[in-house]
């Protein structure tokens, strides 16, 4: 049977991420994975990772022509069955005649079986590490990274590790701490002064944060602080080593841990890690600006899959990655070559759950805190904004664009009022300091110019609100406010959507500069450096007709339907593995390419390991 194959009109391909090519090729990369033949015409093929063996039938006819693959892929995916680039699971072989036509040979692919999984179940625990975790300390912040992932590990189970959100003067010194909530383990490390003014506030917050959201201007860099932050990367990466098991699955989150993938490779960890970056990614040009971050960008590299939120942010990524680290890209799909590794790059905008944020709205307008803001308001039309008080979020650029409003359409004085929430964060950060003083500076002058005594144009708070009751507010607005200078999402602006009442719906503004504007596009966008254009628009906004309100609201709304932190966590994941297996895939074919023939012979037969361990250096 073999030398049928290997001489005859015949060929044998697999269905895995392997490039499908003719000839001796694809029959060289497939029977490198044979372990044994059976009379019975079962195949046993190995796993290029983990030398697991799966049964694997012969069977129907596949043709490798391009027109011919990229019909059978077509029909492999319309019946939910085997996905072209997961190598982890060799699902059908199939012989192919050379002589069969394209119609012949999707006929009978039509009718053939298809196999399963778009990607290999995980086996074992799912390992989160970021900045901060915070239920450490007890309370459920309900923003940003906890929202998105809390759901996701406590359904696939696992551990947490990250900074308790403690300053202690032994910091460095403090055992690691462990608490068990249902199936997750959150361990928890306490930040000396030291380590949390220079990682922290000093280089995470004061060069990586403005230089990723493009303010160049507030980058207040010193070497010292960029020591420490590799300093906590570093006992972070120690403090995870030894609570490692046997088919981990690491996901690292964020710009505060741009260096913990190679640190962690450094340590001999040898299991799967992904990288998601919450926030944009500039262009090289203004990577560069920091001498420390152009290392960033090749500690990153040792991960298998990083994410990003937008194809813009991958972009750019792989635009500094060639520049800093002199990877080069494949030219059909977002692999990166560095070195003798690939890296795989991907799209994930991180959701919300709509469905449950959407009832929680209903809830609340209906409680007390609601109920005293409807009655504050009487018949005026709220304009609501929800931030962090963050020189990002573009918020002195917003209440230039108010005073514009109220300039240039006195009708709508007394009409129409913000209620702006900046919640306080970051103090220790001077930037934050000067911006919280120039916002409450324009804030009275703003109520000071226009105001009346039963009446301001701005209401602003520095205080955060109760999730619930924000969803409240939200329902109430006629518009939903959300103008960042530069965001990697904007989940603000999806929670927005999915309070309003689909009856009487508000109106979302949104900055095009914010991640969520690529799925959003129903939105009205604004440039928000631009004040006349924000005015314009709050106009627009304010007196749009109920019927418009109403498509724009359902487009949006479509735009959410399906998806939920979960769904986003689950096909980051999946991602992972296939990128995991396609790396160690291809390394092992480019490896028998370049074997000697008796090389590939003992491979071949399964007499010995030399291309695993190969592709294992």
């Amino acid at each position: 049977m073999p030398n049928t194959y290997r001489s005859g009109p015949y060929r044998i391909a697999a269905l895995t991420m392997s490039p499908f090519r003719k000839g001796t090729r694809v029959l060289a990369y497939f029977r490198s994975h044979i372990h044994w033949v059976s009379g019975s015409g079962w195949y046993r093929a190995r796993s290029c990772i983990g030398g697991a063996s799966k049964k694997i039938k012969i069977g129907h006819i596949f043709a490798l022509s391009r027109p011919q693959l990229s019909g059978a892929r077509q029909i492999c995916q319309a019946k939910g069955g085997f996905e072209p680039l997961d190598p982890y699971v060799v699902v059908w072989v199939v012989v192919m005649s050379t002589w069969a036509s394209e119609q012949d040979t999707l006929a009978a692919l039509r009718e053939a079986p298809c196999g399963t999984s778009a990607a290999k179940e995980m086996t074992g625990r799912l390992v989160l590490v970021s900045n901060r975790v915070p239920a450490s300390v007890g309370a459920a912040q309900a923003g940003g990274l906890a929202v998105a992932v809390e759901e996701l590990l406590h359904q696939y189970g696992g551990l947490w590790l990250g900074w308790s959100g403690v300053i202690s003067a032994r910091g460095s010194k403090e055992a690691v701490r462990r608490q068990v909530r249902g199936a997750v383990e959150y361990v928890t490390l306490d930040f000396s002064r030291k380590d949390y003014s220079g990682y922290y506030n000093g280089f995470a917050n004061g060069v990586l944060w403005p230089l990723l959201h493009t303010l160049p201007e507030l980058v207040t860099f010193d070497q010292r602080d960029a020591a420490t932050y590799y300093h906590v990367n570093a006992r972070l990466a120690d403090a995870l080593l030894p609570l490692l098991r046997p088919g981990d699955v690491i996901w690292v989150h964020d710009y505060h841990l741009f260096p913990l993938p190679r640190l962690l490779r450094a340590r001999g960890v040898e299991a799967p890690i992904g990288f998601f970056l919450h926030t944009p990614f500039p262009g090289p040009d203004v990577i560069g600006l920091a001498p420390a971050v152009v290392p960033l960008v090749r500690d990153v590299l040792a991960a298998d899959l990083i994410g990003f939120q937008t194809t813009q942010d991958l972009q750019n990524f792989a635009a500094a990655a060639e520049r800093f680290a002199g990877t080069r890209a494949y030219a059909s799909e977002p692999v990166l070559e560095f070195g003798r590794r690939q890296v795989r790059l991907g799209v994930f905008p991180v959701e919300i759950n709509g469905d449950a944020f959407a009832a929680a709205a209903a809830r609340s307008v209906a409680g007390p805190a609601a109920q005293r803001l409807s009655a504050s308001l009487g018949t005026q039309s709220l304009i609501l904004g929800i931030d962090r008080l963050d020189p990002t979020k573009g918020l002195l650029q917003r209440l230039a664009g108010l005073r514009r409003l109220f300039e240039r359409y006195p009708e709508w004085r007394r009409r129409a009022t913000l209620l702006q929430i900046a919640a306080l964060s970051r103090q220790d950060v001077a930037s934050y300091r000067a911006l919280k003083a120039a916002l409450d500076c324009a804030a009275g002058s703003l109520n000071a110019e226009f105001g009346e005594p039963d009446w301001v144009p701005l209401r602003l708070l520095s205080r955060a609100g109760q999730r619930e009751t924000i969803a409240g507010f939200m329902r109430l607005a006629r518009v939903g406010l959300v103008t960042p200078l530069r965001d990697g999402m904007n989940l603000v602006a999806k929670e927005y959507v999915a309070a309003q009442d689909p009856a009487d719906p508000g109106v979302l503004v949104l900055s095009r500069f914010a991640g969520a504007a690529q799925q959003l596009d129903a939105a009205l966008l604004v440039n928000p450096h631009d004040p006349e254009e924000i005015a314009d628009t709050l106009h627009r906004a304010l007196g749009m007709p109920q019927d418009e309100r109403r498509a724009r609201w359902q487009a949006l709304h479509q735009s959410l339907a399906g998806a939920s932190s979960l769904t986003w966590g689950q096909a980051f994941l999946s991602a992972l593995t296939r990128a995991r297996a396609e790396a160690a895939s291809n390394a092992r074919a480019g490896l028998m390419q370049k074997a000697s023939p008796a090389e590939r012979r003992q491979a071949r037969l399964g007499f010995g390991s030399w291309a695993d361990q190969q592709a294992a250096l």
